[in-house]
């Protein structure tokens, strides 16, 4: 008979104060987490014999009888209507601000305690040993024993997207609290580490996506000026392989391998900087880097990248804010059907246009020169120029699209999905249509006159969003009928 072996964990604990309750689920993971890496150290000195060794989450659970009196304007902090209600936690000292927040707004909210305790979902082994340099979870059949007969391994039934895709069936009439399982978050967090090359500690709250190496550049030198001047705000700057200065001056290594998609962080000391990422180029890359940045539960993101533009009276460095989308990317189908409209958020809308008329120093009707407003259409064939016109050309018109690119429609989509406020600003760099296409000569004098407003522009938006208070960036338009109580 096998035998499984626990740690002694502590017993379920009402909480009032949502910090108290942070500490508490700090104490259980801890604790779960160390358990298990002393177990698997002593597993790969001596093959355990008829045991299964497990440790599992911490959880928030939370019950109520009464409907909440709230503001109606808050679109989050609350359940939607009486009942139980719970979330397993990972990683609480890398979400503890966060966790508080939204801790603290239901139990004020409510009137409420919240009960924590261990759930009864395992903690993989290879999610617990992540961060030890020292220790690494062999492959299958490289170790004295099958791995998975003695611990816990990563459950495909528990990591997925359920609950914002709103298909979560509750066990027991428990309803989920959060919008993603501990399970999921361990995979994404690990996955950011594998694409970004840098570790989610370093991750801002405000993120910016490009589609070009050159505004990578152009990032860098501001952080350098930024981390010159005391009173930015910015602490560090973090390039690829966690390489982090504190200086403008200070040099950087050469990373030793370039991933999948360099991501870069302009720090600052509560997290409201700023990072990079630059996804590449197409409608899978910026769903995989959306879905793990996600778990992050970042205040926005914003798509700063450049586009086809389909008018005549674009010219080229244009920039084009989407306030609709044209979906045609297709990695989002099975997830957010093309029937379900992505929406422009006003705050997001604003910010951005701001933006532009502050770096372009154009306000009012003057500023519809150089920018314009309407559809983008986001399609996954790089060289749909190469097919038969009729027919794309045709939908693109009936859309009213003005410019077309491979990621925008995939970020926003991603974002209405997991209800993180989005954006896009577009520059335009060619047209197709008219003849215009990206060649390499003219492509160089444009990336050289136009990266760096552009990307000023993007870095500005976001600095007005950070002053504004996040019940009101994130809108209400992102909010299904039965909400989870964390954003």
């Amino acid at each position: 008979m096998t035998k499984i072996l626990t740690p002694n964990a502590l017993p379920d604990e009402k909480f009032d104060d949502a910090t108290a309750a942070v500490d508490r689920l700090t104490e259980l993971y801890m604790q779960a987490t160390q358990f298990l890496r002393d177990e698997f150290a002593n597993a790969m000195e001596s093959a355990p014999q008829n045991v299964r060794i497990r440790a599992y989450y911490p959880e928030v659970r939370f019950r109520t009888k009464t409907y909440a009196r709230v503001d109606s304007r808050l679109s989050f902090g609350h359940v939607s209507s009486p009942g139980t209600f719970s979330a397993t936690i990972t990683r609480p000292d890398l979400f503890r601000n966060y966790l508080i927040q939204q801790i603290g707004l239901l139990i004020e909210n409510h009137g409420q305690p919240v009960i924590i305790g261990p759930s009864d979902t395992p903690i993989p082994v290879h999610f617990a040993v992540t961060g030890d340099n020292a220790m690494n979870v062999p492959q299958e059949g490289a170790a004295d024993f099958t791995l998975r007969d003695v611990f816990d391994v990563p459950d495909l039934s528990t990591t997925n997207d359920d609950i914002v895709n709103g298909t979560y069936t509750p066990v027991d009439d428990v309803r989920p609290l959060a919008p993603f399982t501990a399970q999921r978050v361990d995979y994404s967090l690990a996955r950011l580490a594998h694409y970004t090359a840098t570790d989610p500690e370093h991750f801002q709250v405000h993120v910016l996506f490009t589609n070009y190496q050159f505004y990578v550049t152009e990032f860098e030198d501001y952080a350098r000026k930024m981390l010159d001047d005391p009173d930015s705000g910015y602490t560090a700057f973090v390039s690829t392989g966690n390489a982090e200065i504190t200086r403008g001056d200070a040099p950087l290594p050469d990373s030793l391998r370039t991933p999948q998609m360099p991501t870069y962080h302009l720090k600052r000391a509560d997290g409201s900087g700023i990072t990079l990422v630059n996804i590449g180029v197409g409608p899978s890359n910026a769903k995989t880097a959306t879905d793990h940045i996600a778990v992050l539960r970042p205040h926005a993101w914003l798509m700063v990248g450049h586009c086809a533009g389909l008018r005549n009276t674009q010219a080229l460095g244009d920039f084009v804010l989407a306030h609709a989308y044209l979906r045609e990317d297709h990695v989002l189908d099975d997830d957010l059907p093309v029937w379900v409209p992505i929406p422009a958020l006003a705050e997001i809308q604003i910010a951005l246009e701001k933006a532009v008329a502050q770096v372009t120093q154009l306000e009012g009707y003057e500023l519809k020169r150089i920018m314009r407003t309407g559809t983008v259409a986001t399609i996954d064939n790089r060289n749909w120029e190469l097919r038969d016109q009729s027919g794309p050309v045709q939908r693109l018109s009936q859309s009213r699209s003005i410019a077309l690119d491979m990621e925008s429609a995939t970020i926003a989509a991603n974002g209405y999905r997991f209800r993180v406020p989005y954006g896009t600003l577009l520059c335009v760099s060619d047209k197709p249509l008219h003849g215009e296409l990206k060649l390499p000569g003219m492509a160089s004098d444009f990336y050289k006159t136009q990266v760096s407003r552009h990307l000023m522009i993007g870095i500005r938006a976001m600095e007005l969003l950070r002053s504004t208070p996040l019940e009101r960036i994130h809108s209400r338009k992102l909010r299904s009928f039965d909400e989870t109580a964390f954003l």
